[in-house]
């Protein structure tokens, strides 16, 4: 490689925002480089896709490889999430939404997930290149230079007329260039692994997530993510506080068993991978854009996994980036804040409340209430499905104050 290649567009990261930006891209003509910094297939969460990001996979020609490789890979099929609180348990189907669209989509294990939209990326003529790390990031009149370090430690320069962050919590041009502050959500840690599930109960639906509400603590909650070969994707999220010093296999099988129902629910479990943690995940910034620059999903703000909104976000932005940049390339006037980060922080906003919602127990409300309306309920589907910037949907136009009244009503 020599000191200074040139590209139209550098993206940082081959998770799903970087390929899907990426292929839309090298598919209007341009050249464009992906930098990764490991090594594919890797492990990530996230497993619980939402049906709008079937919309923006379709747009960039990545969802036929999905379903050719769903039933190799043990994608589950997924129609909605369900409930459990005390002894209590709803359930809420996709299908039945207030907004157009597709109404299923599937539980990936992430790395295989990941890989597939890569490797199509690549096939679609993005260039690739894993164990790569950007550095350092110099602005230029006409774009900007990466400084690129390989495994092997040797170094080299990339020019481009503009970059796009698609690193996620690894957070590239956030860290380089301190746009980073501190995210308005507490922090929170989560636990997780792998299991070979061992369910055996009839009445448990595989075609959807399972969230659970620990029974003492409202602001505890677990995901089971089921996979189509028997395994499952299961973790714990809480306030850190909330959790000993002990190793994350037991912490997490501590809090399983404090549940008596995923307690029975996985008595067979059998764990696969080895546990993990992460805390502090909640994440914001200052921009999401500069002259020759963009932050995709994580990079920019991550909100919590509760209703799975990261991949859909992250794609959303990947979504919205891609025609900006198309017209930047051309020469043409862009204005990055009206056509990208206010559109994208709209759907931010509206995961937001219902977030917040959830941890002060209003949302909780609702979910569990036992007179819903089909109307209503319909609208709040189209929300959990991803569909958060639909604003005829009066839950997106005004999320805040129509949680509040439906809150209210519901608790009285």
């Amino acid at each position: 490689m020599n000191n200074f290649e040139q590209y139209d567009v550098v993206v940082i990261g081959a998770g799903p925002s970087g390929a899907l930006a990426s292929s839309l891209l090298v598919q209007k003509g341009w050249k464009v480089l992906m930098l990764e910094q490991q090594m594919f297939p890797r492990f990530s969460i996230g497993e619980s896709l939402l049906p709008q990001c079937m919309e923006y996979l379709a747009e960039a020609k990545l969802v036929s490889i999905i379903h050719e490789n769903a039933e190799e890979l043990g994608f589950q099929f997924k129609n909605g999430a369900a409930f459990h609180r005390d002894g209590q348990n709803t359930a809420i189907n996709f299908t039945e939404k207030f907004s157009p669209g597709p109404g299923t989509t599937f539980q990936v294990k992430r790395a295989d997930f990941d890989k597939l939209l890569a490797d199509k990326a690549q096939e679609h003529g993005v260039e690739v290149r894993y164990q790569h790390s950007v550095i350092d990031f110099t602005d230029e009149a006409f774009g900007a230079t990466l400084h690129v370090q390989k495994n092997n430690k040797q170094t080299y320069n990339v020019k481009a007329k503009f970059v796009l962050d698609a690193s996620g919590f690894g957070r590239v041009l956030p860290k380089l260039l301190n746009l980073e502050k501190p995210s308005t959500f507490p922090v929170r840690s989560a636990y997780f692994s792998h299991f070979k599930d061992g369910i055996t109960d009839e009445l448990f639906d595989r075609n959807k997530i399972l969230i659970t509400v620990h029974p003492k603590f409202n602001d505890v909650w677990y995901w089971l993510i089921p996979f189509s070969d028997g395994t499952s994707s299961i973790g714990v999220v809480a306030k850190q506080a909330r959790f000993n010093d002990g190793c994350a296999a037991d912490t997490l099988k501590q809090f399983i068993e404090q549940d008596p129902y995923l307690k029975n629910l996985l008595v067979n479990r059998e764990p696969i991978t080895q546990a993990r943690s992460i805390s502090g995940y909640s994440a914001n910034v200052s921009t999401l854009y500069g002259k020759h620059f963009a932050l995709l999903g994580n990079a920019g703000e991550f909100l919590d996994p509760v209703f799975s909104s990261g991949v859909t976000i992250a794609l959303k932005s990947a979504y919205l980036i891609a025609p900006l940049v198309d017209d930047y390339l051309k020469g043409e006037v862009v204005d990055f804040e009206e056509c990208y980060a206010k559109p994208l922080q709209a759907g931010v906003d509206c995961f937001k409340t219902f977030v917040k919602g959830w941890y002060d127990n209003r949302f909780q409300d609702v979910i569990f209430y036992s007179e819903q309306n089909s109307q209503v309920r319909e609208m709040i589907s189209a929300i959990l499905a991803g569909y958060a910037w639909d604003k005829n949907n009066p839950f997106v136009a005004q999320s805040e104050r129509r949680l509040n009244v439906l809150a209210q009503l519901c608790q009285n």
